[in-house]
């Protein structure tokens, strides 16, 4: 297993059918858990990256109609 972290900047804070998207997100085979800063509007996903490649997390995040900005880079 390789764990990864993926932080995505959100265009709008998440409504509560978004969360509940999140909390299936969170079921998704190799996607570990996920933390959301509202202040920020920032969603960090960790996830296996032995088994998911990262457009896949983005493609999963943005089919659950989660509102992703842009992916934020480590600095």
């Amino acid at each position: 297993m390789t764990q990864m972290s993926m932080t995505f900047e959100l265009q709008d804070r998440l409504k509560r059918e978004q969360f509940q998207a999140l909390g299936a997100i969170a079921n998704t085979y190799g996607i570990h858990k996920f933390h959301y800063d509202e202040e920020k509007k920032l969603l960090n996903i960790d996830y296996d990256a032995s088994r998911l490649r990262e457009s896949v997390v983005e493609s999963v995040l943005r089919s659950a109609r989660i509102p992703v900005l842009r992916r934020v880079m480590a600095s």
